[in-house]
This record gives C-alpha cells, structure tokens and sequence, in this order.
C-alpha cells in the first residue's frame, strides 16, 4: 500500500522516468547526423547538451525520488513510464518529434522534474528550513 507521503513524489518519479525516455527516444531519431539536414546547423550541440540536460535531472532525479519511494513502487511505476512511452511519442505530430521542439521540451521537463524531486528531498530532509 502507498502511504500518503509517498503519491505525490511517485507521481513526480514517473513523469521524470516518462519525459526522460521520451527524450531518448526523440534523440535517437537525430541519429546519425547528417550534412545538409535542416537542424545541422545548430545539430550536434544541440543534441548532446539536451541529452546531457535530460540525462542530469533524471539522475538527480531518481536519487532525490528514492528518499520517499519504495523499491516496489519505482520499479512498477517506472517500468510502466519506460514501456509506455512509445505509445505516448506517438501522440506527438511528427514535425515537433523530429525537429528540436521535442529535443528541449523533453529535456527541460526531466530537467524540471528532477529539481521538484530534488527540491522536495531537501525540504523535507532538512524539516523544512528556510
């Protein structure tokens, strides 16, 4: 059974686990880089600093998300973000998926997610300071 305490930072587990995946699925359809396609310009930086955005709040993330989840619970509700989103990918139109909307809406949402974790993990640790 979940407790109260634990929903709120599940919930925020698994939209982090989902916009991570999302990312790297987005990312992997860049590859491999190509001269003359319309996001070349700017492409590989571009491509690798949102891979690296995604990848840091999600790792930030996931340690923060372990303060309040259990090892059951993560497991579940993480393994149901990383096999459903495929199907959510699928939802976006295709030109947001293979330009660079999705590349850093992706990112900054695990981004954005992780520091909520990150934040939640600190304020409760430290009882609310500040």
């Amino acid at each position: 059974m979940l407790s109260g305490r634990e929903i709120v930072p599940l919930v925020l587990f698994v939209a982090l686990v989902l916009a991570a995946a999302l990312q790297g699925l987005a990312a992997s359809g860049h590859f491999p880089l190509r001269k003359g396609c319309a996001h070349a310009d700017v492409g590989p930086a571009l491509l690798f600093g949102t891979m690296i955005v995604s990848a840091a709040g999600a790792g930030f993330g996931i340690v923060a998300a372990f303060h309040f989840i259990s090892w059951p619970s993560a497991v579940i509700g993480g393994g149901l973000a990383l096999l459903g989103a495929p199907l959510v990918l699928q939802w976006f139109p295709d030109r947001f998926v293979d330009g660079r909307g999705a590349l850093i809406a992706f990112a900054a949402a695990a981004a954005i997610l992780g520091t909520l974790l990150v934040w939640l993990a600190v304020g409760i640790r430290c009882g609310g300071c500040g």
